[in-house]
């Protein structure tokens, strides 16, 4: 099992950015995993906002993100980000970035979920 904490959470007023961070530590290293974002806003499901394959190669966005927010990593350095940008009230959300071995596509974690997960970062998107 691998450790994920969320960081970069915070409030942002609408049309501003954020960074979200993911430390991962423990188990095997990055290079094994596909990571993504998930997020849940209140009383909602959780739903998947982005994935990347294991060797970065591969990417995938929920549609209300696309062109808004980046999924980006860094195997060396056990991390991995999410780059969001012109942010909307309706982002707003705990955000839990996740990790899994199975070796699916990155579509297929963002409409699935994954295995490991973090606790969660809050973002609030409003003027």
């Amino acid at each position: 099992q691998v450790q994920l904490v969320e960081s970069g959470g915070g409030l942002v007023q609408p049309g501003g950015s954020l960074r979200l961070s993911c430390a991962v530590s423990g188990g095997r290293t990055l290079d094994y995993y596909s990571v993504g974002w998930f997020r849940q806003a209140p009383g909602k499901e959780r739903e998947g906002v982005s994935a990347i394959s294991s060797r970065g190669d591969g990417t995938y966005y929920a549609d209300s993100v696309k062109g808004r927010f980046t999924i980006s990593r860094d195997n060396a350095n056990n991390a991995f980000w999410l780059q969001m940008n012109n942010l909307k009230p309706e982002d707003t959300a705990v955000y839990y970035c996740a990790a899994d071995r199975r070796g699916r596509a990155a579509n297929w974690y963002v409409r699935n979920g994954m295995t490991e997960w973090g606790k969660g970062t809050l973002v609030t998107v409003s003027s």
